[in-house]
């Protein structure tokens, strides 16, 4: 078998791994959740698992880090498509809303297990927690500066903003009675609204 080969396959084991913790961080909660589950709902022994990765911990670490990199990814490549803070603010909170509907499971681990973190792994997300937020401050600045909008504290208010997504992961399922889409297009909306464009 080739070299390559063999990496896809210990890539496609550590997917797999890495959804299976997805899936039972959010039904039992880390601390709830035994590395014995999650190797069980990828198919493979316990032992498996540390081949792949050093612990539990480092699973967490893991989804955490991607599912606030691809947050940040998003918001900034909505911020540099338009010049207008208006425009940029509709898209942001647009895709931060479909984000984390379509991508709920995950999102409602990697925004209510972040205490499970090691002490070193905490500081990293809260690193990019903390760039996140300091985007869309910039924004809600950037249009009180040009006179799009009206609102006396761009820092509460840019925290208002992200919390309408971040809880989004909470309450929403499948099964709901609205979709992404719906969402996503009500919470841009209503974005606006609060920013006072």
């Amino acid at each position: 078998m080739s070299e390559t080969a063999d990496m896809s396959r210990a890539e496609t084991t550590r997917s797999r791994l890495l959804e299976a913790a997805v899936q039972a961080f959010a039904e039992k909660g880390f601390h709830g959740t035994t590395t014995r589950d999650i190797a069980s709902a990828a198919g493979m022994s316990p032992a498996a698992l540390y081949v792949h990765h050093k612990s539990k911990e480092e699973l967490l670490y893991l989804i955490s880090k991607d599912g606030h990199e691809a947050t940040l990814a998003l918001m900034r490549a909505a911020i540099a498509a338009t010049d207008s803070p208006v425009e940029a603010l509709h898209q942001v909170v647009h895709d931060f809303a479909l984000h984390h509907t379509r991508g709920h499971t995950g999102a409602r681990v990697v925004n209510y297990e972040l205490a499970a973190l090691s002490p070193e792994h905490l500081i990293e997300i809260r690193g990019i927690r903390h760039q996140i937020e300091e985007e869309m401050r910039a924004l809600v600045q950037h249009g009180v500066k040009t006179g799009a909008f009206d609102t006396d504290d761009p820092y509460m208010t840019a925290a208002a903003l992200l919390s309408l997504g971040i809880d989004l992961a909470r309450w929403y399922h499948d099964s709901g009675r609205w979709s992404p889409e719906q969402i996503a297009d009500q919470y841009a909306g209503m974005a606006l609204r609060i920013v006072g464009a």
